[in-house]
């Protein structure tokens, strides 16, 4: 990836790692798709490879990342949907054309339209979207404990009672201030 961007947050499922483009929303807000080349990159890491990205297109996709960060939000809190969320949600759903088909290694992969169809890739993430909002898959919507965080993700442990959106970032900065916090002396020392 380009030097100067800030590395993705990549996890197992598409929607929630497309919320995680933009991080830290409840602190210093971090946009990690600023450019439409990075959301190519982004697509490109995420197994929806497009050859380009107009302006207008990374705004349909800062759309749809909101729609759906209100939604997931909304789920995990167990509120109501956002109104606004659902429409642009459904649309962008519609909208793709991209097919799923089968790998030789027996994997699901998407074929978009045509080469540079960023809008296949987002109804694909559309799509995503709605099946782990509807309750359709094995996991439930949380959000992360981090308070400047406050990320939804999508939660497949066992227990269902993880805290964090990743661990190697949230988790270990929040159970880096704890230790911090307890221990006053360890810190000093290290200075």
């Amino acid at each position: 990836m380009p030097a100067g961007f800030p590395d993705f947050r990549l996890g197992p499922v598409l929607a929630t790692s497309f919320t995680g483009t933009l991080s830290e929303r409840q602190g210093d807000a971090v946009e990690r798709i600023p450019t439409p080349q990075r959301l190519v990159d982004w697509l490109t890491v995420s197994g929806l490879a497009v050859t380009s990205c107009t302006p207008a297109q990374l705004e349909l996709a800062r759309e749809l990342r909101e729609a759906i960060h209100a939604a997931a939000t909304a789920a995990a809190r167990r509120d109501p949907l956002p109104a606004s969320a659902i429409p642009i949600i459904n649309a962008h759903s519609m909208n793709g054309r991209a097919a799923a088909i089968l790998a030789p290694d027996g994997t699901r992969q998407w074929r978009l339209s045509s080469p540079s169809s960023v809008e296949d890739a987002l109804g694909v993430i559309a799509a995503d979207a709605i099946s782990i909002i509807a309750g359709e898959r094995d996991g439930k919507l949380a959000l992360c404990a981090s308070p400047t965080c406050q990320a939804a993700f999508f939660d497949t442990s066992q227990s269902r009672t993880r805290k964090w959106c990743d661990m190697n970032t949230c988790g270990n900065r929040q159970k880096k201030a704890r230790f911090n916090a307890n221990h006053p002396k360890t810190r000093r020392s290290a200075e």
